[in-house]
């Protein structure tokens, strides 16, 4: 019998929930808005991120000592080094901002998980990428790992320009800066969808991204099997994720 696999097939794997104590081993500030915090530690030898929007929970104390959790996604990992990197975007107000912004080596705290991982395979025609400042670093580790001769847009929403980056890619990428939801909801209407199968993945603040979706399945007749809508945060709430 001949064995024909799906094509474009999303993986979902999942992994044993474990709690890890790391160090910093590196803080390093990347743009006015953005800190780079490496973690480094013997737990880290089995952890496992298959994907660029696997979540970790972390966990720490804020200045008030009380315990904070919040999720993170792995921008980085190197597995024989045992180093772990999360970006932090910075804010007002924000426990997980203030810790980074105090961060300095020798400081420990805690993670736990990715639970599982959505693997989303690398042979579709083309990506579209849409976020704001809270997915930039997946998204960078996404456009990082795509092979040569994928092609992927990006639309990226940062309330500073400042804080736009270059991207080291083997793909054919174009990249599309806008300063606030109104500029992204534009530029997602105007978008051109290319020819073939596309995946497209988007994470941000969660009513801009229940707009976005319905822009995508109505107006743009994308299929939603072959798309990824998430809220990583909500207006007035912290602690907030969930796919929509």
């Amino acid at each position: 019998m001949n064995f024909n696999p799906t094509p474009h097939q999303i993986k979902r794997v999942r992994h044993e929930l474990r709690i890890r104590e790391v160090e910093v081993v590196r803080v390093l500030p990347l743009s006015k808005n953005f800190i780079s915090v490496t973690f480094s530690g013997e737990d880290l030898a089995d952890f496992t991120s298959l994907s660029f929007d696997d979540h970790i929970k972390f966990m720490f104390t804020n200045a008030k000592g009380e315990a904070v959790r919040r999720d993170y996604t792995p921008r980085e990992f190197n597995v024989e080094k045992r180093e772990l990197t999360i970006e932090f975007a910075l804010h007002d107000g924000g426990d997980a901002s203030a810790w980074a912004q105090q961060a300095t080596v020798g400081q420990h705290v805690s993670i736990g998980g990715p639970r599982g991982s959505m693997v989303i395979p690398m042979d579709y025609d083309w990506y579209v990428l849409i976020g704001d400042a809270t997915a930039l670093p997946a998204i960078h580790r996404r456009i990082e790992e795509l092979p040569q001769n994928a092609r992927a847009t990006v639309i990226m929403q940062i309330a500073d320009l400042d804080d736009s980056r270059q991207f080291q890619t083997q793909a054919e990428v174009a990249v599309t800066w806008v300063t606030d939801s109104t500029a992204l909801i534009a530029a997602i209407k105007s978008l051109n969808l290319a020819a073939g199968d596309g995946f497209i993945w988007c994470a941000g603040e969660a009513s801009s991204m229940a707009t976005v979706k319905q822009i995508l399945l109505t107006d743009k007749n994308h299929s939603s099997k072959d798309m990824s809508v998430g809220s990583y945060w909500k207006q007035g709430l912290s602690d907030f994720h969930e796919r929509l």
